[in-house]
């Protein structure tokens, strides 16, 4: 079994203090674009997943990762669909069908993480893996963390192992959508090397704008 160390070299997870919330905010979760949307500057940043050289996660057992006491484990089953729901509930003004979940994750299943500390699910990222024009985008539909946990990188790790996970299956970019508002996910991501791509104009259902945020892995 190896040191938290080891592992923490081998996710290269980002330094900050930010494990907040999700990545949305709303029952808005498609990602198709909303008219209209006009291109922006994107925010600079370095892209810590350009060498894919060092993107392979080792879990243990093939079943999880376990960082500063809390365990990260891959979507398994069914059982689980419960805590994922509750967890990213809490946080949605408008809530998504139990549908729209199975939709990701049983199509995705390699693609969604839970944090666990004990037996509470604290964190929980949803994402899917698709073809898009000539690349083959990712893009996460869904990022939670319980509000009890927050500012201890949760939210990266489960990012970070996502994206990690799309590197493993060939992906060539990862995109999101979050509200211009939510400036807590905008370092998150942009720490991660996210770029903004795109602002869409009354994106969510409440009329907020959103940003698309871009990764570009290639």
């Amino acid at each position: 079994m190896e040191s938290n160390a080891n592992l923490l070299e081998k996710l290269s997870l980002s330094g900050h203090g930010h494990g907040h919330g999700h990545s949305h905010g709303h029952g808005q979760c498609c990602d198709h674009e909303h008219e209209p949307d006009v291109h922006i500057e994107p925010y600079t940043s370095s892209n810590k997943f350009a060498d894919r050289s060092k993107f392979k996660v080792e879990f243990i057992n093939d079943q999880f990762v376990e960082l500063d006491g809390i365990r990260y484990v891959k979507y398994k089953d069914e059982t689980q669909m419960p805590l994922i729901i509750d967890l990213i509930t809490r946080d949605l003004s408008e809530p998504y069908s139990v549908y729209t979940y199975r939709y990701f994750i049983h199509n995705w299943p390699h693609l969604c993480f839970l944090a666990m500390d004990n037996e509470e699910c604290v964190g929980a990222i949803v994402c899917k893996l698709d073809r898009y024009k000539e690349s083959l985008r990712g893009y996460i539909a869904m990022l939670a963390v319980h509000e009890k946990c927050r500012r201890k990188k949760i939210g990266s790790n489960l990012v970070t192992l996502a994206i990690k996970a799309m590197i493993e299956h060939d992906a060539d970019e990862v995109v999101l959508e979050t509200e211009i508002t939510n400036k807590s996910a905008l370092n998150l991501y942009e720490n991660l090397g996210f770029v903004r791509d795109k602002r869409l104009y009354r994106y969510y259902l409440n009329g907020v704008e959103a940003f698309r945020l871009k990764l570009w892995l290639n």
